[in-house]
């Protein structure tokens, strides 16, 4: 869409971002409480992360076919599936918390992935109706919904949690009530979107490039690499940091204080990045968000205090945000409408694929690589090494492209 009236694309914007705040919060209550649950649930400790793992791996399993089931019936129909996968999802995590059961809670949390998968293309959503111009800003102000849900989930969390003496893994059960409570309130935003279905694409008609030929042009190649390690090592640390806060003795509701600062820092900064990637080029930002999360790996490596928790967290946030905004605003500016469907899906099971696989490891390296939370956290933290140096190495050898080529 080329034209500068973007009143539509607002409007869906103000949708998207109301939907981000709302329907987003249960992923951050999630987050928080899902390892803590597993690990009173799961039967090995290394396990303890499995649940937020099997989240993602929902996700990245679902991208592939809901993209192109949004391509042919439509943004609102592919959002109405995600808020009913959360729904159902927490509805089966709270009875498995019921019976302590971690096989069901597994499955609870492959369900809640479908959500999260649709949460995902809210960002693309916005780009939809959005002008080139218009582009960056939409994409970021969605994600800064974010910000809403920053607050409401982890301080959702403290609440329901704080008052209940239960030391068992019931004391999460209401946790996962109120994550049912807000898919219900949150469907009925998506009435209010206003998204056309693209044009169906008839026998003959071209289809654009192939699936080989977009994943080997450069700039989508550098855009799916971006994304995934922004969103990986983001995802290794965090899952990882309510385990390693309570295992070097603080409480559950400094875990879910780090966890608030974090996701604030994920979101806040969108209201402003899309100016900065206007402003500086989407290279510049995305290099900035690597860098970022570099610094905040040596801030962890310092020290377990809490400080350094927080410190360590708001940054791993920031460059979250720089990172991944920057290679979803170069990825939707590289492919043609009729690509959308393929690009969108295969760029989120990458990502969802790298982010299940840091998930996984996550559980290992903090409780299984050391005989402290202290070595564990330091493992974990030494891992984004090899991640940073891929993504950053694939952005400079873009940068350094010649522009013809």
């Amino acid at each position: 869409m080329t034209s500068s009236n973007d009143s539509l694309a607002r409007r869906n914007v103000a949708v998207l971002v109301a939907a981000q705040a709302i329907l987003g919060s249960q992923i951050t209550m999630i987050f928080v409480v899902g390892g803590l649950a597993g690990q009173q649930l799961s039967p090995l400790a290394c396990f303890a992360t499995l649940p937020i793992s099997l989240i993602v791996f929902g996700s990245m399993t679902t991208a592939p076919w809901l993209s192109p089931f949004m391509q042919r019936f439509g943004r609102q129909a592919g959002f109405y599936i995600g808020a009913l996968g959360g729904l159902i999802g927490s509805a089966i995590s709270a009875y498995a918390i019921t019976i302590s059961s971690f096989a069901l809670f597994l499955v609870g949390s492959y369900l809640t992935g479908i959500y999260m998968s649709a949460q995902g293309f809210f960002r693309f959503a916005a780009a939809d109706t959005a002008s080139e111009s218009f582009r960056p800003k939409a994409i970021s102000y969605v994600l800064a919904g974010g910000l809403v849900s920053a607050i409401i989930g982890p301080q959702l969390v403290s609440w329901l949690t704080y008052d209940n003496p239960d030391a068992t893994v019931m004391r999460y059960l209401p946790v996962y009530y109120a994550a049912i409570a807000l898919n219900v309130i949150g469907m009925g935003l998506f009435v209010f979107l206003k998204i056309p279905k693209p044009a169906v694409i008839a026998p003959g008609d071209d289809r654009g490039r192939t699936l080989t030929e977009l994943l080997t042009t450069p700039r989508i190649a550098v855009a799916v690499i971006c994304a995934m390690v922004s969103y990986s090592l983001m995802n290794l640390v965090m899952t990882s940091t309510p385990l390693a806060v309570v295992g070097c003795g603080y409480g559950v509701s400094d875990a879910s204080n780090v966890v608030t600062g974090h996701v604030l820092a994920m979101f806040a900064p969108s209201f402003f990045t899309g100016h900065l990637i206007a402003r500086f080029g989407v290279e510049r930002i995305m290099g900035l968000g690597l860098a970022i999360l570099g610094v905040a790996g040596i801030v962890a490596l310092q020290g377990v205090e809490l400080t350094n928790f927080y410190i360590a967290l708001v940054l791993l946030g920031l460059g979250w945000n720089f990172g991944f905004i920057g290679a979803t605003t170069m990825l939707a500016s590289a492919h043609a409408p009729s690509e959308r469907g393929r690009v969108q899906g295969i760029n989120d099971m990458i990502v969802f694929g790298m982010v299940t696989v840091a998930s996984l490891a996550s559980g290992g390296l903090m409780n299984c690589s050391g005989g402290s939370a202290v070595e564990g956290w330091t493992a974990v933290n030494l891992a984004m090494v090899p991640f940073l140096v891929l993504a950053g190495g694939a952005l400079i050898w873009l940068v350094l492209r010649p522009l013809a080529a």
